[in-house]
């Protein structure tokens, strides 16, 4: 939570200096717009990668499934192999 501040503080800060430059260029109305614009735009970034990146929960939890699904994966290896070795061994047997 520490960094989320010291994000949130740079941002602004940010902000800040960034209409600052854009008011002497553009003037006060489309300096704040722009800046508006950007800081929306960053916003929805910030929101989309929260949604979308994975945490380390849910790496752990991944990697469960997938040992889980491992297993599952050998044993219905071994139950269409087995049957199939012994039917060819009997085959073989047979003659």
């Amino acid at each position: 939570m520490r960094w989320v501040s010291f994000l949130v503080m740079t941002i602004t800060n940010t902000n800040i200096q960034l209409y600052e430059i854009l008011k002497q260029k553009l003037g006060n109305k489309e300096a704040e717009a722009l800046v508006d614009f950007v800081d929306n735009k960053l916003k929805e970034a910030h929101e989309y990668n929260l949604k979308n990146l994975a945490t380390k929960d849910d790496l752990k939890n991944l990697g469960l499934k997938l040992s889980e699904t491992k297993v599952d994966i050998i044993r219905w290896v071994f139950a269409f192999f087995l049957p199939l070795m012994l039917a060819i061994i009997g085959l073989y047997i047979r003659k």
